[in-house]
């Protein structure tokens, strides 16, 4: 019996494309039975935020931080065409009639594929991001732990 295949993303990128692509390409190899780990970090992070999390007292540039980024993976904007919110309006309305999935969708699919979700903790703390902030089911760690299942993974991508 052949070892597991392992597929890694480094998610970097706050766009509703790329983090769609990233999504599609980690639940595909999952389908085709690899292990797969999402990192995020930066704008990534956007991807798990809950769009209704409780509020948390925060220092103000982190309060400000939160204001300023999107909530959630259907807040995100388009990389292109980004049209003062109305490319991802479209975007969606494409998807909708081509009966395709949705990030937040896709999100959820990865994570009943056992899609590993990983939140980079230094990321969190430079931005000001609490726990309480992400999606139920996430793990949370450093550099050192997205390079140990990378040095292990066949496909190693940075999105």
């Amino acid at each position: 019996m052949s070892e597991k295949k392992k597929t890694t993303i480094v998610l970097f990128s706050g766009d509703y494309d790329k983090a769609m692509a990233a999504y599609i390409i980690a639940n595909g190899a999952a389908a085709y039975d690899h292990e797969v780990t999402i990192f995020h970090t930066f704008w990534g992070l956007n991807a798990l935020r809950k769009e209704n999390a409780e509020p948390i007292k925060k220092g103000f540039l982190e309060n400000m931080f939160g204001k300023m980024m999107p909530k959630g993976a259907d807040k995100m904007g388009l990389s292109k065409m980004n049209f003062a919110g109305m490319g991802p309006k479209m975007i969606k309305k494409v998807i909708k009639k081509h009966n395709a999935m949705t990030l937040p969708q896709l999100i959820e699919m990865a994570q009943e594929q056992d899609v590993k979700l990983v939140s980079c903790t230094m990321t969190m703390d430079l931005l000001g991001l609490d726990e309480k902030e992400l999606l139920d089911g996430i793990e949370y760690a450093g550099v050192a732990a997205y390079l140990g299942d990378a040095s292990e993974g066949n496909v190693n991508l940075f999105i």
